[in-house]
Order: structure tokens, then sequence, then C-alpha cells
């Protein structure tokens, strides 16, 4: 089997709220996949940088640089041209919906979020955006 083949998909979730941070990613961790973790905006840029992760789940309301900020950076860097983004806020759904594709988010959930629309979410963005299976 080539090394390609063995390796997991890697998830950056980035929430400045400890609880969502450790719920969301408890939650991904169980489709075994490699989750990185950041607590506000610039750690997520600087780790996503670094690992280039398959996809990264951002709140968007962070200190220092919002989720928003992060995927505008992530869109204008090629490198990361092909990580997906999920958008994850409680700002409100309306907004959600007409903010998150401006800055070129590919998904985005309202909190609270149902765990199985945040499963089915991820599980998307790796099956359209890697050529990952989980």
């Amino acid at each position: 089997m080539a090394d390609s083949a063995k390796k997991r998909p890697t998830i950056l979730v980035a929430d400045d709220d400890i609880e969502i941070l450790g719920l969301v990613t408890r939650q991904v961790r169980r489709m075994d996949v490699h989750v990185l973790e950041a607590n506000d905006g610039e750690e997520a840029l600087k780790i996503a940088k670094r690992e280039r992760p398959d996809v990264m789940i951002l709140d968007v309301m962070m200190p220092g640089m919002t989720g928003w900020e992060v995927c505008r950076a992530v869109r204008e860097d090629p490198a990361l041209e092909k990580t997906a983004v999920l958008m994850l806020t409680g700002i409100g759904e309306r907004l959600n919906e007409m903010t998150s594709p401006l800055y070129g988010a590919d998904a985005y959930l309202d909190k609270p979020f149902d765990h199985d629309d945040l499963d089915r979410t991820v599980r998307e963005l790796i099956a359209t955006k890697t050529d990952f299976e989980v």
C-alpha cells in the first residue's frame, strides 16, 4: 500500500471557546482523521501554513483575527488553495449565509449545530475537496 493511501485527512479546528473547541474536536476525531487545534485566528493561520490541513473548521468570532479573516488569508495563499473551510458561528443564520461565501468559505453551520450536520458537512468537504474517504 502506498504511503499516501495510509495517510488520514487533517482537520484544523479553531475556536476561542474551549468547550466548543473540545466538542468539535471530539466529534471529528470519530471520523478517523488527524485533528489539530487552535485557540484563535492567528494561531489557526500559523498552523494552517505549517501543516496544510485538508479541512479547517473556523469559529467566526475569535479575538485578533476573525474566522472570516483567516478564511480570506487561506484563500489568498496558493499553498492552501485545496483546503476546505467550514465556518461555525452563532451570529445568526441569515448573516452567516450571506457573509461566509464572501470570504471564500466552502460551507457554514450555525451554533448550536447538530452533531449529524457537522459530521455530514465535514464528510462532504473531505469527499469533494480531497482524495480521502471517511
